[in-house]
């Protein structure tokens, strides 16, 4: 009996022993869950990383399975992402070539009239010695800047003949699909190939190419010529009503000089004797003590009739917005014009520039050196380009003139051959 009693409670012990360890067991199971779900979070932006990257793996592996291009580069993709862009820019250009176009015209006319209103009777008044010399100067400028202008707008700028057999083609438009002569390229919003094309200025509303490209580039020199001229004799009158405030009115000297005294605080309120009296409002009598002083008239302060005031503001609304257009195109123009002029000594066009910029690096890579083929050196590269052969001189240019380039478009002498054959002859 002792025996079972004694194996009774060994059994009951080894039951509440075997519990105990289970418990610690699961314990020691959920405690090691924890512990690794906590570690399982703490690497959760690590494996969200890697899951990325590997799809992003996966995405790359299957585009280039499917569209691998051996000569596909980053220009070429965004070309194509830019697609759109050039859309928009094809279809719209040569609808908003006309307003830009009417745009030109309306805000020259706007300035001319401008230095008309407000310059010629301003020097006829103050300087009439030197008005007719700037009368001939600026209307020598002006006829320039029509003349050009509208010569670059409406003269062709040259396209490759059609229907005949063009022997001097060196390759094929892929739009056109036709011969292409050298210097030739596509112009996208025209729909046509044009000869030596620089670009398609929507200003002009048509293309720059061979034989409108002097015109578009004189009719910049004479707008730049044609600001500096305004800017230059039309800053006395500008000093003199926008500064000084004119004859009548307050000039933005004061208005600065009223601002730097408040700001530096200079500006000390008079002391007054006694305290003064109005009387009607029109004197002023002070009062010190039981004494009265003379008595003073007050003046009231000058006004302009509205008539004249409104002439002013209008008078300086003007100079402000000749001044604020004339400084804007100085600058915009200015700069192309100096862009251009490099091109132009390097014998290049800005499409052949972009072209030739590639060109450079490609062959650098293969330690060779490349050669424009049109650069036949600053000097002669001027005179090509704004026709100054055949007996033509500087009167040509700084007269308006209709003279027509040297050769045809489909032909151009090459400076390697040239310099070659000298050589040989040397």
């Amino acid at each position: 009996m002792l025996r079972n009693i004694v194996s009774g409670d060994f059994a009951e012990a080894s039951i509440i022993q075997m519990h105990l360890c289970f418990k610690k067991s699961n314990m020691f199971f959920w405690a090691r869950r924890l512990s690794y779900t906590m570690k399982k979070m703490r690497r959760l932006p690590n494996d969200i990383r890697e899951w990325f990257y590997w799809k992003n793996q996966l995405v790359l592996l299957i585009m280039k399975s499917l569209f691998f291009n051996e000569f596909i580069s980053f220009n070429y993709v965004g070309e194509i992402a830019m697609e759109p862009m050039f859309w928009c820019v094809d279809h719209f250009a040569k609808i908003l070539g006309p307003i830009f176009v009417s745009g030109v015209v309306i805000l020259t006319s706007s300035v001319v009239a401008v230095v008309y209103g407000i310059g010629f009777p301003f020097y006829w008044n103050n300087h009439p010695i030197l008005l007719w010399p700037l009368f001939v100067l600026g209307h020598w400028l002006l006829i320039n800047v029509t003349f050009h202008f509208y010569m670059a707008a409406t003269v062709s700028p040259g396209q490759p003949p059609k229907g005949t057999l063009i022997t001097e083609a060196v390759s094929v438009c892929k739009k056109c699909i036709a011969p292409k002569p050298p210097r030739t390229h596509h112009c996208s919003v025209c729909n046509t190939c044009i000869l030596k094309m620089d670009h398609h200025c929507p200003w002009l509303n048509n293309c720059v190419g061979h034989f409108n490209h002097r015109y578009f580039y004189m009719y910049m020199v004479f707008m730049v010529a044609g600001t500096v001229f305004i800017m230059l004799f039309g800053f006395e009158i500008a000093f003199k009503e926008i500064w000084l405030g004119g004859e009548n009115g307050i000039g933005l000297s004061d208005a600065v000089e009223y601002a730097w005294e408040i700001v530096t605080n200079n500006k000390e309120d008079e002391e007054l004797e006694g305290h003064p009296v109005r009387v009607n409002n029109t004197h002023m009598i002070p009062v010190i003590g039981n004494t009265t002083g003379v008595p003073m008239v007050l003046e009231p302060p000058p006004t302009l009739d509205p008539k004249t005031e409104n002439r002013n503001y209008w008078y300086r609304f003007f100079i402000v917005y000749a001044g604020i257009l004339t400084t804007g195109v100085f600058f915009a123009l200015g700069g192309l014009s100096v862009w251009h002029g490099r091109l132009i000594t390097k014998g290049e066009s800005s499409i052949e520039a972009h072209i030739n910029k590639k060109e450079i690096e490609r062959l650098l890579k293969i330690n060779k050196v490349y050669k424009n083929p049109y650069d036949f050196g600053s000097t002669l590269n001027w005179k090509i380009f704004l026709g100054l052969t055949n007996g033509r001189d500087w009167r040509h240019v700084l007269l308006p003139s209709t003279h027509l380039p040297d050769n045809d478009g489909l032909t151009w002498a090459n400076s390697i051959v040239h310099a070659a054959m000298h050589d040989k002859a040397a």
